[in-house]
């Protein structure tokens, strides 16, 4: 069992379940009757389950949690609407030690607060291992010595990179060293969450593959597959991800 160490922007995700049979006399706008709240971890807490899913132990760090909610309609299963309830959250300070007993950090930051500039220099002068980072930071060569993945619209914002980048861009796959690594084309219920999988995946591909990033980049692509077939976040076991056929 690997023992990760998760610093990240905490969430919680509320899919409120309901139907919509008519428009508001008031104005043209959807009436929505609820009818069932389900509640999951959102943001590194969804990276935590998808570690944990995979067999991790994860200590996890975080402050202020915001919230999420959307509206789905229960027939056709689409969004209506997402009202987000976000936190300015307190930046983790990091001790003169990160301890050795972490097979890896991993750091999902969707900046928020949670994970500062500072945070990440102390963590690279603290802790030799590995950390595995996905960001919506904007001064990528600040990670340099880990390995960064974000998606597509993240990397055309971004003013600086890393040495190891990995992009993510959907159902085209990822692309990492100009090299493009394609995922099968499967029936996408809902990509929220597809992200946060694929970091967990791609950590623990790359510890179960001897550091071999392209087999940890295959085997992330893999079990992404698995969520956005899913409506919500979603979190595949490792039996789900074996028995995934390409």
């Amino acid at each position: 069992m690997y023992k990760i160490l998760l610093i990240g922007d905490d969430c919680l995700d509320r899919y409120q379940y309901g139907t919509v049979d008519r428009l508001s006399p008031e104005a043209p706008v959807p009436v929505f009757k609820p009818d069932r709240l389900t509640t999951m971890p959102g943001m590194a807490g969804n990276v935590k389950r998808n570690l944990e899913q995979l067999g991790c132990a994860v200590t996890y760090l975080h402050t202020e949690t915001s919230e999420k909610t959307r509206l789905i309609d229960s027939r056709s299963r689409q969004h209506i609407v997402r009202i987000d309830q976000d936190v300015k959250a307190t930046a983790i300070t990091l001790g003169c030690v990160v301890s050795n007993i972490y097979d890896a950090v991993v750091i999902s930051d969707y900046n928020k607060g949670t994970v500062s500039y500072d945070l990440i220099e102390k963590l690279g002068r603290a802790y030799p291992g590995l950390v595995f980072v996905d960001t919506k930071k904007t001064k990528l060569h600040t990670f340099e010595g880990c390995i960064v993945k974000i998606n597509m619209l993240e990397y055309q914002l971004a003013t600086t990179f890393p040495s190891e980048l990995i992009v993510t861009d959907g159902s085209k796959g990822a692309i990492y060293r100009d090299q493009i690594y394609a995922v099968d084309t499967v029936e996408v219920a809902d990509i929220c969450g597809a992200g946060d999988t694929f970091l967990a995946a791609l950590t623990v591909g790359y510890l179960n593959n001897n550091r071999d990033l392209v087999k940890a980049i295959e085997f992330a692509n893999r079990t992404a597959a698995v969520t956005v077939q899913h409506m919500g976040v979603y979190a595949p076991s490792m039996e789900e991800i074996c028995g995934y056929k390409e």
